[in-house]
C-alpha cells in the first residue's frame, strides 16, 4: 500500500524509530551512576526517557512527513542531551586524553610536545599503557597537533584529561549535527543513530580519542564527495571541504588512509566528465588546499621541533607496539604459541592497503561507494587491529551510502591497459585481482605460520601471598639461529599487561642454548586470577620481532607445571 500524499514513507518511520530505540543503549548505566549523587543529571536523563517514549509514539502515528521530520529533530536533541549527560558523569578519559591534554599544556608553556616521555600520566588507576615489543612502553604523544591546539583553550576545565574529552565529545556532537543537516530529510535519523546512538562513538569521545576530531572533520568531505569539483570548479564549498580534509589529516593518522581513496575516486569521476587534464587540475587544487591547511596547522612544530615532530606523527607506524586487536593477529596471540615472523603482519597490512587502492582505481564504477570502507580492511591484517580502527569511522560509511550511490560512478574513468582490454578481458582482470592480492595474503600466511623461537618452562614460583606471585624461575631454550633478547609478561585474557623485570640470568640468550631466568612481577606482585582462567607466559623480542607464548598453571605452594 502506497503512502498518502504528504504522508511519510514507512521506511522513514522505521528509521526514526530505530534511531529512537538506539538511545536506550547505555542510558540506564549512566542514570544509575548519576542517581546516587548527581541528581540534576539523573533528572535530565529521566526527562530524556520520556522524550524517547513520546518520540516512539509519534514516529509511528504522525500523518505528515513534515511532522515526522520534527520528530527527527526531537530524537537528535535527545541524543545530544544524553551524550552530554554521559560526558558529565564520565569525563576523566584514558591514555589518549591524558596524552592530548599534557601535549596541550606543554604547548601553552612553550615546551617541546613531541618525543617527550610523560610516564607519570600513566600512574593513575585506569590509564592504559601501550607496551612496545622492545620491552618498553610508549609514554609520548604520537598524533598530529590539531587536537592539542584545540584542547589548549579548554585547559581551565580540569587538571586531568577532561579538556581532551570535552573537545572530542564536542567534535562528535558537531559532526553528528553536520551530518544530520547535510543528509536528505528522510535519512537524518540515521545520522543520529550512527553518531550518537548505540553508545560506542560517544564512549570513544569520552576517552578523548583524536580520531573523533578527524571523523568530525571528514564528515563534510564525504557527504556527496563524488560531486566535489563538478564542472571543473571547486567553489567556496569545494574549497571548504578540501580544507576540512587537510585539517582531518592534521588531527589523526586514520584520515591519511581514506584520503587517497577519495582523491582517486574524485579524479575518476571528473575524468569521465571532463577528461584527464581537467580532472588532474581539480585534484591538484583539492590537494593544494588540503596540503596548505595541513602545513599551516603543523608549521609551528615543523619550525621548532622538526625531527621530533616528524617522528611523533609517524609514531603509530614505527613505535613497534605489541600485538593487539580482533584481526588476524589473534591466531598468533591466542590460537598458537606465537610466531617468529611478526614483521610480516605489518608487511601484509601495507601490501593490502596498496592492493585495495589499486583495485579501487581499476574498478571504481563498482567499488566507488566503498571508498570509505575499503581502507579499514587493511587493518585486519595489521599488528594493531583493534575494532576502534573500524567503528570510529562508520558514520562515513553511512554518508557515502546515502549520498554517493553507484549511479554517481556510472561514467567514471577506469584505466584499462592493453592486457586488461579487449573481448577476453575477464580472465585478465581476474588475474590482475589475484596478482594484486596475493602478496598481502602470502605475507599474512608467513606471519601466521611462523613458529615461536623460545621454549619456556616455569620451574619455580615465589609467592607474595596465597593469592599473588612475586617471582618465577623460567627455563628458556632459544631454538632460533640468532641470539634473542626476550621481554616477559603474564596475561590472563585479551590485551597485554606490564613487563616483568629480570632478576637473575642473562638478558640475551644465544642461539640454540638453554638458560634459567628469574622474573620478578611488576610492583612486586601478580594477583592470581580465579581458577580456570587461562594464564599465558609471553616473551616478545625486537630485531627480529617475535612472540613466544606458553600456557602455565600457578597452583600449589611449591611450584608450577607448564
Amino acid at each position: 500500500m502506497s503512502a498518502a500524499p504528504g504522508a511519510p514513507a514507512q521506511w522513514h518511520r522505521v528509521l526514526t524509530l530505530l534511531a529512537d530505540v538506539s538511545l536506550f543503549i547505555g542510558t540506564r548505566a549512566v542514570w544509575t551512576q548519576a542517581a546516587g549523587h548527581r541528581f540534576v543529571v539523573a533528572a535530565v536523563i529521566s526527562v530524556c526517557y520520556a522524550a524517547i517514549l513520546v518520540s516512539g509514539v509519534l514516529a509511528l502515528t504522525v500523518r505528515r512527513a513534515l511532522s515526522l521530520a520534527r520528530v527527527d529533530v526531537v530524537v537528535l536533541v535527545t541524543a545530544v542531551t544524553l551524550t552530554l549527560c554521559a560526558w558529565a558523569m564520565n569525563h576523566g578519559g584514558g591514555d589518549e586524553s591524558a596524552l592530548t591534554t599534557q601535549a596541550a599544556r606543554e604547548l601553552v608553556a612553550g615546551h617541546t610536545v613531541y618525543g617527550q616521555p610523560w610516564p607519570w600520566l600513566f600512574s593513575g588507576k585506569g590509564i592504559a599503557l601501550t607496551p612496545t615489543i622492545d620491552g618498553g612502553y610508549d609514554f609520548t604523544y604520537g598524533y598530529p597537533p590539531l587536537a592539542p591546539l584545540l584542547t589548549a583553550p579548554l585547559l581551565w576545565l580540569s587538571h586531568g584529561g577532561t579538556p581532551a574529552t570535552a573537545l572530542s565529545t564536542g567534535a562528535l556532537i558537531v559532526g553528528a549535527i553536520v551530518l544530520w543537516r547535510m543528509l536528505p530529510v528522510p535519512w537524518r535519523s540515521a545520522a543520529t543513530m550512527a553518531c550518537l546512538g548505540f553508545g560506542f562513538l560517544p564512549s570513544y569521545a569520552r576517552l578523548g580519542y583524536p580520531a573523533i576530531l578527524g571523523l568530525a572533520l571528514l564528515i563534510p568531505v564525504v557527504v556527496r564527495w563524488p560531486r566535489i569539483g563538478l564542472g571543473g570548479r571547486l567553489g567556496a564549498a569545494g574549497i571548504a571541504r578540501a580544507a576540512c580534509l587537510g585539517a582531518a589529516c592534521a588531527a589523526q593518522q586514520l584520515p591519511w588512509f581514506v584520503a587517497p581513496f577519495l582523491l582517486a575516486g574524485i579524479y575518476a569521476v571528473r575524468h569521465g566528465e571532463l577528461g584527464g587534464r581537467a580532472a588532474a587540475g581539480v585534484i591538484l587544487r583539492i590537494a593544494g588546499v588540503a596540503a596548505t591547511v595541513w602545513l599551516l596547522i603543523n608549521t609551528y612544530f615543523i619550525v621548532h621541533e622538526p625531527g621530533s615532530w616528524l617522528q611523533g606523527i609517524a609514531l603509530p607506524l614505527t613505535q613497534g607496539a605489541v600485538l593487539h586487536g580482533q584481526g588476524l593477529v589473534d591466531i598468533s596471540l591466542y590460537f598458537t604459541n606465537g610466531s617468529d615472523r611478526l614483521d610480516w603482519y605489518g608487511h601484509a597490512s601495507m601490501l593490502l592497503a596498496a592492493a585495495l587502492l589499486a583495485l579501487f582505481v581499476l574498478f571504481v564504477r563498482r567499488l566507488g561507494p566503498a571508498a570509505t570502507v575499503l581502507p579499514w580492511c587493511a587493518f585486519y591484517l595489521a599488528t594493531r587491529s583493534q575494532d576502534g580502527y573500524y567503528l570510529m569511522m562508520t558514520p562515513l560509511w553511512l554518508a557515502t551510502a546515502v549520498t554517493a550511490p553507484l549511479s554517481e560512478f556510472e561514467r567514471a574513468w577506469q584505466p584499462r591497459p592493453r592486457p586488461l582490454a579487449g573481448p577476453g578481458r575477464r580472465p585478465a582482470l581476474v588475474a590482475a585481482v589475484a596478482l594484486l592480492l596475493v602478496p598481502a595474503l602470502a605475507s599474512a600466511a608467513l606471519a601466521v605460520t611462523g613458529t615461536p623461537p623460545l621454549r619456556m618452562e616455569v620451574t619455580a614460583v615465589r609467592r607474595a601471598s596465597a593469592s599473588a606471585v612475586r617471582a618465577l624461575t623460567v627455563r628458556v631454550t632459544n631454538t632460533a639461529g640468532t641470539a634473542l633478547t626476550p621481554h616477559f609478561m603474564l596475561t590472563t585474557g585479551q590485551g597485554m599487561t606490564r613487563y616483568w623485570s629480570l632478576g637473575h640470568g642473562p638478558a640475551t640468550i644465544p642461539a640454540h642454548t638453554t638458560t634459567s631466568l628469574e622474573l620478578r612481577a611488576p610492583k612486586g606482585r601478580f594477583p592470581l586470577p580465579r581458577p580456570g582462567v587461562r594464564i599465558r607466559l609471553r616473551a616478545f623480542t625486537d630485531g627480529p620481532q617475535t612472540l613466544s607464548s606458553q600456557d602455565i598453571r600457578l597452583t600449589g605452594a611449591a611450584g608450577t607445571t607448564g
